[in-house]
């Protein structure tokens, strides 16, 4: 078990947008409260129509951090992933009408942005993810992809303005054991540290997490200057770049020495999910006509001879099977016995009658 947790998260503009005279639109934001660590980070989206991206990300990672810190033990709760996916992005979307207002916004996706988070409280631990950028776990056996870039074969990717964001958003819950640390990051890094056709991170990635052992003043100073020297300064169209960690001190961190630093590819195919998709439904519509059937046969066709429960098996059934049974046979009874009251009121009508004419 840890110690203590310590976050962290830094954020630097791209080459990219230095020479273009175009602000940062990256953000990040860690902290802990009330008992939540969280480290969250987003990438605004780039293109003239996300005139105001920038604004996006910012609001983003402080709504979504704030969120977790004040409601941790219900998100974490909540069965239904789909009703917390559901409540972030409602929350997302209240602030940036707010945003909108303010900056007199005509359209939403003009903040678009990613979203990556973790929030730790005791031993639970809750992560999420739309769009691109990258999660990764670092334990003493090494540093292993926990969410993956969300790009399409063009490259395109999802973001938290989207009309269903929540179904696109990944949701993890889980517990922190083994884990020595967290680490997230945005395109702008994962590019030059990922690689997507064999799955594997680079061992720097543990090498930057591990320096904020020493503190998150010293390890945000360390990893900034990284970036800025080895990813953002190592091209003139670099784009711009979040990192965050969030260690567990006490824990046993991985020899960088003893990690893998290559890897064979992955297995490729051209089968696509859509067409998976495309492929089951006329399977799908199919069952969905004999579920109808077999439904329409229990409610209106009398059982079979050969389907009868026999006698012994009936002396099996439990109480409850008993007792939905003893109303129909004492309606039967009850009907029966009405009916005779009823005839000998008659009979007995028409013998007073008759006595009373003679």
């Amino acid at each position: 078990m840890y110690k203590v947790i310590t976050v962290g998260a830094i954020t630097t503009i791209g080459n990219k947008h230095v020479n273009r005279g175009t602000p940062c639109e990256d953000a990040s934001y860690a902290v802990t409260k009330n008992g939540v660590s969280v480290v969250c980070i987003a990438d605004g989206a780039g293109g003239k129509q996300y005139t105001d991206a920038r604004f996006g990300s910012d609001c983003a990672v402080h709504v979504i951090t704030d969120t977790l810190c004040d409601h941790f033990d219900a998100l974490y709760s909540e069965n239904r992933e789909a009703a917390v996916r559901g409540y972030l992005m409602a929350k997302l979307r209240v602030a940036f009408a707010g945003i909108m207002e303010q900056r007199t916004i005509d359209v939403i996706d003009r903040l678009s942005c990613t979203l990556l988070f973790v929030a730790v409280k005791d031993r639970r631990m809750m992560i999420g993810h739309i769009g691109d950028g990258l999660i990764v776990r670092i334990s003493p056996s090494g540093v292993s992809p926990v969410s993956m870039p969300q790009n399409d074969k063009d490259g395109k990717t999802y973001f938290v303005t989207a009309a269903h964001a929540d179904n696109y958003m990944r949701l993890l819950k889980t517990t922190v054991d083994d884990v020595h640390a967290i680490a997230l990051m945005t395109d702008g890094v994962q590019d030059s540290v990922y690689n997507e056709e064999t799955g594997l991170v680079k061992p720097v990635v543990a090498k930057m997490a591990e320096t904020f052992a020493s503190g998150r003043e010293e390890g945000e100073k360390s990893v900034l200057n990284t970036v800025q020297k080895f990813i953002v300064g190592s091209s003139n169209v670099s784009d711009d770049a979040s990192f965050g960690v969030m260690l567990f001190e006490g824990t046993k961190a991985p020899d960088p020495d003893m990690l893998e630093s290559e890897a064979p590819k992955f297995a490729s195919s051209a089968e696509t999910f859509k067409e998976l998709s495309l492929a089951i439904k006329p399977e799908l519509i199919s069952a969905h006509e004999i579920i109808k059937k077999c439904a329409g046969e229990e409610v209106e066709t009398a059982q079979p001879e050969s389907a009868k429960v026999p006698e012994a098996a009936k002396a099996e059934n439990t109480e409850p099977q008993k007792e939905t049974k003893e109303p129909s046979k004492l309606s039967k009874i009850s009907v029966v016995l009405i009916t005779i009251g009823i005839i000998l009121c008659i009979i007995g009508t028409i013998e007073l009658v008759l006595s009373l004419k003679g």
